[in-house]
């Protein structure tokens, strides 16, 4: 398999999402990376929902976007677009390639402002965990629709034989 590497989303809350339905609406969030997708479980008429869910994706490319979609889930029809962002990896992956060791816990390697290139809504700070395990909280701006934030947490997880975090 060409796989480098796993990417652990933990995708927490959304924050004013748009209404499709009439008075609410049915959220659930896919992400994708190339051809494979994951999703969470629909909460139903929320537009603050909090799923709290684990998603882990397969990354064959850094260069190949990871992309957040929000959907509303619909019974009758298909499910209406609720927003989308991406979600920048490279400053994780540049923090991680650093090979730091021995930090101590809650330490912030990196802070990445908002910006163009991003949809971040806030500064989002990459955090040295137990276990020299690195962590990036950030709430992104969902783009193409009205309103919209979701909140996540983004951690590579290495693969045995992997060669994707050497320089």
């Amino acid at each position: 398999m060409d796989v480098l590497g796993l990417l652990r989303v933990r995708v927490r809350r959304g924050i004013n999402l748009v209404k499709r339905d009439t008075l609410s609406s049915d959220p659930y969030v896919t992400i994708s990376c190339g051809s494979l997708k994951v999703k969470t479980g629909v909460v139903k008429d929320d537009c603050n929902p909090i799923w709290n869910e684990e998603l882990t994706i397969y990354v064959k490319d850094l260069d190949s976007p990871v992309t957040l979609s929000v959907y509303d889930k619909d019974t009758f029809t298909g499910d209406d677009n609720m927003g989308t962002a991406k979600i920048d990896i490279k400053p994780l992956i540049k923090c991680l390639k650093m090979g730091l060791q021995g930090l101590p816990e809650g330490t912030k390697v990196d802070r990445i402002q908002p910006n163009s290139e991003n949809q971040l809504v806030e500064e989002s700070c990459i955090i040295w965990n137990k276990g020299g395990k690195m962590t990036q909280d950030m709430i992104l701006r969902l783009s193409n629709v009205e309103c919209g934030e979701i909140e996540i947490q983004i951690e590579w997880i290495d693969l045995p034989g992997s060669t994707a975090l050497q320089n």
